[in-house]
């Protein structure tokens, strides 16, 4: 028996079934993206699937639509991956464990993909219904959205007909977003040299961080568990001596990090000293960030004596001033939005390999001006340690459109239908329409979708009751006709 099998919208929830079934994270859309091809070929559609699993699908107007302006319909087919620390999910080949809880559709110890396989699902729902009235549709399906947008960027839109683009990929019910920051991914890279040292081994794991998405909870302040390790180790070794073997944290540019690890070589006659000055930075960063990260805890695991290659003290002192020297966080606040944040930058993965040392962010700002600055500042500050640094992903705001009947139309069907006015927003978090809306001339776009929460962690839920009105008011909104 399917979990969601007794969910409404039924075949809306059927076809997210399908999805959370199906192998997508980010450059592994390929099961996903053939199974929407298939869903169109099998319905008779036109279909397009490109070298890097991009999907669009065309349908047709209903009777009675033929002459309504078409639309874009339009989400993403990869996944944010992320699990806990007991979970056997591979995401490379297995499905979800999906859950009902109450009012919300979880995935147990996963993060769920409603982010943004709604999107898919609602669409696919739409194209497949012989009654629901729509005019024609042109569905896009992009991959990789998740690691910088680079479906978006890649995929060829020059076939599109429609100037209308509803994009579904907003987690908060009732918020029409208009516009969204411009970003991009930045690495920055140190050489490092390693020497051999004899003494106990210590393994440190700082842990239960709240996280979250760099876009939507940056401006929560919380702690970045890599910035919060690279501190720890800065002062293990100043108190102790102590040399790193590793420093490891995050996965994802994008997704703040929950947790971040370390392993130390420490002279034996150090070794209280070592865990006492641990400790004491732990619960320093425990109680500097008690309000936003409620859950921050740190395990020390002595692993007996060893010998390993660790950094050279010239190499350490290298990395860690690096890492303190480059910006984190929330840089600008928007005078023109209240309570938005303009731009900021995320430390999502730390990494020591054998001779380098890397720190990825993700980028964003509303204003491109102030986002090519902060790309520059990052360079410059990489390259006075030695270092070097490469910019990918770069994706363009979405600007404001100050006339735009799509939103307009948007506003007042859901003021009749649920009796209260939706919110117009800006958005810090990058959405596709950006790209798309640079690829389209005179392109009228908004992004709306169902309430979900915890995006990007193991805590994600998709509220059942908000995916109901949501897909209610999609239908009522394709239902226009003028």
């Amino acid at each position: 028996m399917r979990v969601l099998e007794n969910l409404e919208p039924k075949k809306v929830f059927e076809f997210f079934e399908d999805i959370t079934q199906l192998p997508h994270g980010s450059y592994n859309e390929k099961a996903v993206s053939d199974y929407c091809v298939k869903f169109a070929k099998d319905r008779g559609l036109e279909v397009i699937q490109d070298d890097l699993y991009d999907v669009i699908i065309k349908c047709p107007a209903t009777p009675g639509y033929e002459d309504v302006e078409g639309v874009i319909l339009q989400g993403h087919l990869d996944m944010v991956c992320e699990k806990s620390e007991d979970s056997t999910i591979d995401f490379e080949k297995d499905g979800l464990e999906l859950e009902i809880k109450g009012d919300v559709v979880t995935a147990k110890g996963t993060t769920l993909g409603g982010d943004d396989g709604i999107a898919i699902a609602y669409a696919l729902a739409v194209m497949d219904s012989k009654d629901i009235p729509h005019p024609y549709i042109e569905a896009v399906f992009t991959v990789s959205e998740e690691t910088g947008m680079e479906g978006a960027s890649h995929i060829d839109l020059s076939g599109l007909k429609n100037r209308r683009l509803i994009n579904i990929d907003n987690e908060d019910e009732g918020v029409i977003l208009t516009s969204c920051a411009g970003g991009g991914r930045s690495d920055c890279s140190l050489d490092v040299k390693r020497e051999s040292r004899t003494g106990l081994s210590f393994e440190v794991t700082l842990k239960g961080f709240t996280g979250g998405h760099s876009g939507m909870q940056i401006i929560n302040g919380g702690a970045n568990a890599n910035i919060m390790m690279g501190r720890l180790a800065d002062a293990a070794y100043r108190a102790t001596g102590a040399s790193l073997i590793t420093m490891n944290g995050g996965s994802k540019d994008n997704a703040i990090p929950r947790s971040a690890s370390a392993e130390f070589i420490v002279a034996e006659d150090k070794a209280e000293e070592f865990k006492s000055v641990v400790e004491a930075i732990a619960g320093d960063i425990e109680a500097e960030f008690e309000m936003q990260d409620p859950d921050a805890t740190m395990t020390i695991a002595p692993n007996g004596v060893k010998t390993a290659e660790v950094l050279t003290e010239d190499s350490f002192k290298k990395a860690v001033a690096l890492l303190f020297a480059l910006p984190n966080g929330v840089q600008a606040m928007s005078a023109d939005v209240e309570g938005l944040v303009e731009t900021s930058l995320n430390l999502g993965v730390m990494k020591i390999t054998e001779d380098t040392v890397r720190y990825r962010y993700a980028v964003r700002s509303s204003k491109n001006t102030a986002k090519e600055f902060l790309f520059r500042k990052l360079e410059a500050i990489t390259e006075s340690f030695g270092g070097t640094y490469e910019v990918s992903g770069k994706y363009p705001a979405w600007e404001f459109r100050k006339d735009s009947k799509l939103r307009d139309d948007m506003v007042r069907v859901y003021k009749e239908m649920f009796g209260k006015e939706p919110k117009v927003e800006a958005i810090h978090a990058g959405v596709e329409c950006g790209l798309i809306s640079d690829k389209l001339d005179n392109i009228d776009a908004i992004s709306f979708g169902p309430q979900m929460s915890g995006v990007h962690t193991t805590e994600e839920e998709l509220s059942i009751s908000s995916t109901k009105r949501t897909w209610e008011y999609l239908l009522a909104v394709l239902a226009l006709k003028d």
